[in-house]
């Protein structure tokens, strides 16, 4: 059975939360049943199903990241949080 598709929000809405600086805050909920990114209160939530061992939660929430705001992992770069709920990402302009 195929998983289904990750809910997104749109691009246009998830980019006007990264600070002039490039920088996007994340609040990450590992072990969820389903996977998404959310935007609520000016927050931006994401659901992995990964479990928060050896990087794997991280790793998917990068990914997930990248895959939201329509650019390659390789363009996403996490500034802080590697073992924490609350993650800084650097997405370049332009990007």
């Amino acid at each position: 059975m195929a998983r289904p598709k990750p809910d997104l929000p749109a691009v246009a809405e998830l980019r006007a939360l990264i600070d002039r600086d490039g920088r996007l805050a994340v609040r990450v909920t590992p072990g969820a049943r389903s996977e998404g990114v959310d935007i609520v209160d000016g927050r931006v939530l994401v659901k992995v199903r990964s479990k928060p061992e050896d990087g794997k939660a991280s790793a998917a929430v990068l990914g997930l990241l990248a895959q939201a705001l329509g650019v390659a992992p390789s363009k996403v770069e996490m500034l802080r949080g590697a073992t924490s709920r609350e993650k800084l990402f650097r997405i370049p302009p332009g990007a």
